[in-house]
């Protein structure tokens, strides 16, 4: 029979909470520093926060930090690249013994990532490329998310059709999805790129939904938007509703959260379908990989978290109405053996 390392940690979870003289003996198996609870301080710099996928991330990158025994402490910089910068600063100062860099532009966070590895701190980046060889990067695999939209799109569409596509340069997420859009457009020559619009203005939804209404009225032949990042789709989705468009219009996009799964499920809803991982997965996993550093050991320089597609027949026909449903219904959404060393600790399944 062959046991993973999940189950091994989960066995260990219970081991430790079935008898003290257990725990006594699993705790002396952590390496250090994790064999000293409490004595461990780490830092989420953020840089995007607004909207579902990344309030899950950070219950993700919290469960993780508490199974761990941990003081984590979250800075919080809202799309501000030069304050980011000088939080990844602040964590310095406040003596973290490691860092993870959640977002942000390589430009404003390169020289600040290079300071905190300098002063002896371990960092991790997610959906930022600092360009530095010892800081491992956590990714969604963003080239795959957006394959597995855009080949939906081609089997729900056929390969010839017009579209609008929502995009924003310089976020490494996006830009990594754009490789795979331009991709899939030379390959299938009938796909029409009539609009490229985007903004990160907050609130994002409402920003990009004035944006799809000029571009829709200017375009009224387009049939597909692809809009890789559901607070973008949200922002379309609102714009196509208020111009009595969902039966003309479909949309594709990428990530998940129980709000947007209540718009798949909208009758007539013209969303179809997403790809994507359970972004509290993903904050598990990037604090796990920055726990594998401290400990002196390897998480690999790109951690991949493998995503899956879900479909709006998927959502109704398993009758899914939010995210625990959606990764009980669906087990490869609900976790990711990644960067699971036998002795780390793992949040409580709820």
């Amino acid at each position: 029979m062959h046991i993973s390392r999940r189950t091994l940690g989960k066995l260990a979870l219970g081991l430790l909470g079935a008898s003290t003289l257990g725990g006594t003996a699993l705790a002396q198996d952590k390496p250090a520093p994790f064999d000293n609870p409490g004595q461990v301080k780490i830092a989420l710099v953020r840089y995007l926060s607004t909207g579902d996928f990344f309030q899950a991330y950070l219950s993700g990158v919290e469960a993780q930090a508490k199974a761990l025994g941990v003081d984590l402490r979250v800075l919080d910089s809202r799309q501000d690249a030069a304050l980011q910068a000088d939080m990844v600063d602040q964590a310095i100062a406040l003596g973290v013994d490691g860092i993870i860099i959640q977002h942000g532009l390589t430009e404003s966070m390169k020289e600040a990532a290079q300071r905190a590895v300098d002063a002896g701190i371990k960092v991790v980046a997610f959906d930022v490329n600092v360009e530095n060889p010892a800081i491992p990067q956590i990714e969604q695999s963003d080239r795959d998310l957006a394959r597995l939209a855009l080949e939906q799109a081609i089997a729900d569409n056929g390969d010839s059709w017009k579209a609008g596509y929502v995009y924003v340069a310089g976020i490494a997420p996006l830009d990594r999805r754009d490789e795979t859009w331009r991709e899939f457009k030379a390959k299938y020559s009938g796909i029409n790129e009539a609009a490229m619009f985007g903004t990160m203005d907050n609130p994002i939804a409402n920003s990009v939904a004035n944006q799809a209404r000029s571009v829709l009225s200017a375009n009224p032949d387009i049939t597909v938007m692809f809009a890789p990042y559901d607070e973008f789709a949200k922002g379309v989705k609102i714009a196509v509703d208020e111009a009595g468009l969902s039966a003309d219009v479909k949309i594709y996009s990428a990530d998940i959260s129980t709000s947007d799964i209540a718009a798949m499920r909208e009758p007539g809803s013209a969303w179809m379908a997403t790809a994507a991982t359970n972004p509290a997965v993903v904050g598990q996993v990037s604090v796990r990989a920055l726990a594998m550093l401290l400990a002196g050991e390897d998480p690999g320089h790109n951690v991949v978290v493998p995503p899956t597609l879900i479909t709006q027949a998927q959502l109704n026909d398993n009758d899914i109405k939010n995210m625990e449903e959606l990764g009980a219904k669906l087990p490869q959404f609900a976790h990711a053996d990644v960067v699971v060393p036998a002795w780390m600790p793992l949040p409580a399944v709820k």
